[in-house]
């Protein structure tokens, strides 16, 4: 049975969808479907809590509609997960944003995990998640490329950024293995571990949009769906 998955784009800007539908169909595996939609009303990035909130009804009417395909699994296209745990209370196959399956795929890889993120904007809502899942000991460092979010299609300046801030973090003993922390950060996590192996050794750098639709596709085959002793499904009442 083809594994049918949904990439839900958290902003309106138009910019990267293609660059999400190419790198998503890249990562799947033989059988896997993807395919993309996008938010009509919210912010055109987001880069701090305000985008965020901004970006959740449409989020979950998306969610909504994905059910109603007969979706079996959720990609949320960004590293701060916004709506992801709501959607989980809605919605009966996994979902994920870029966070939570990059950092656990980097758990496994080294014991100090770095991110490499855009703006010192979007620093307060990684602490949060950092914090939230219990991992401020083993993600001990987070490191700014000064990008704005649709800014990192500058892939050359982009791999630069991110190798210097990268090789700070080895240089300082704060980080040994590293996580992209945008989604919009497309097609350049390979470009940076080579870069970073050729002079520390082995240096994997983890792509969250890779990260989370080979965990989708580990989920659905394990039946790996939201707890309802967790994510209660919402009670029926008035909502406006």
């Amino acid at each position: 049975m083809a594994i049918k998955l949904r990439i839900i784009v958290p902003i309106i800007d138009a910019s990267l969808l293609a660059g999400v539908q190419e790198e998503a169909q890249a990562w799947c595996a033989v059988g896997t479907q993807v395919d993309v939609v996008q938010i009509e009303r919210g912010p055109q990035s987001i880069e701090n809590s305000y985008d965020e909130a901004l970006s959740v009804p449409g989020i979950l009417e998306l969610v909504q509609q994905a059910k109603d395909d007969g979706i079996d699994g959720i990609f949320v296209s960004c590293f701060a997960e916004p709506g992801v745990h709501a959607a989980r209370e809605i919605f009966d196959g996994p979902v994920f944003g870029g966070f939570e399956p990059a950092i656990h795929a980097a758990l496994g890889t080294a014991d100090k995990i770095g991110i490499l993120t855009v703006l010192p904007d979007v620093l307060s809502m990684l602490h949060r998640l950092i914090g939230g899942y219990g991992l401020s000991e083993r993600v001990t460092d987070i490191r700014v490329v000064d990008m704005p979010v649709l800014s990192v299609g500058q892939h050359d300046v982009l791999v630069d950024r991110l190798e210097a801030q990268a090789r700070a973090a080895l240089d300082s003993g704060a980080a040994q293995s590293f996580v992209l922390g945008c989604t919009g950060m497309l097609d350049v996590a390979h470009a940076v571990s080579a870069r970073l192996s050729a002079d520390y050794g082995q240096i994997p750098v983890m792509d969250p949009t890779g990260s989370a639709i080979t965990a989708l596709e580990q989920a659905v085959r394990l039946k790996a769906v939201p707890s309802r002793a967790t994510y209660y499904p919402p009670r029926i009442k008035e909502r406006i």
